[in-house]
């Protein structure tokens, strides 16, 4: 039986008019094309990654080396999609990140609109570095492994960010019932986090995001 697209993890647009190269923390989810499962396997609520997921954890560790004005925080790396915060601490020195790795040979062109900086010019750059350094190790080119887009949500408070970090380390966890498992029997409830921003207010939603994080 064909599974239903999960509408949680299928709202990429970013919110009209913000500037997502605000000081701030942001929450992404990152999945890969089709779904396929190509970083690891869960066993026993823990995740053991292959040489796929190896790369995605080195790449996603360097970040801060490419774009100077950026810390990250919580990751997880799943079967087929990760969960991360990134918080642009510095908006003002704009780094080499697009030089991280160059885009593969058949990806999508280039958004013009995506601003150096940006957490849609971090993610970018994130995805191209995975799929090239994937590419070079399996002797291919133009083998793409991300859906084209991602899923991000603004963190506005501590609270937030809390919620978002225990949902981050317990994702292994729940990977049985995790709507981007192909296996799973039943999609899990929508989190605390995701129904408070349902509730924010169009004001509120283009509020800054939360700058007092505090590493860990």
């Amino acid at each position: 039986m064909q599974r239903k697209p999960d509408k949680r993890y299928r709202h990429p647009l970013r919110l009209k008019g913000y500037d997502y190269t605000q000081v701030g923390a942001y929450f992404v989810t990152i999945v890969t094309e089709r779904r396929n499962c190509l970083f690891g396997r869960i066993m026993d609520g823990e995740m053991y990654l292959n040489l796929v997921g190896r790369i995605v954890q080195s790449v996603w560790n360097q970040l801060p080396k490419h774009f100077s004005g950026i810390d990250i925080d919580m990751f997880v790396i799943m079967p087929n999609h990760v969960h991360g915060i990134i918080y642009i601490a510095d908006n003002s020195r704009h780094s080499v990140g697009a030089q991280h790795a160059a885009p593969s040979k058949h990806a999508a062109p280039s958004n013009p609109n995506v601003q150096p900086g940006s957490l849609g010019a971090i993610i970018r750059s994130f995805k191209s570095a995975v799929t090239k350094r994937y590419n070079e190790e399996h002797g291919r080119s133009g083998l793409e492994i991300w859906q084209r887009n991602y899923y991000e949500h603004i963190i506005r408070d501590e609270r937030a960010l809390i919620s978002i970090r225990k949902y981050i380390g317990t994702n292994p966890a729940r990977w049985s019932s995790d709507p981007e498992n192909p296996a799973a029997t039943q999609a899990e409830s929508t989190d605390n986090w995701q129904s408070d921003h349902n509730r924010l207010s169009e004001r509120a939603q283009h509020a800054a995001p939360f700058r007092g994080i505090r590493k860990m």
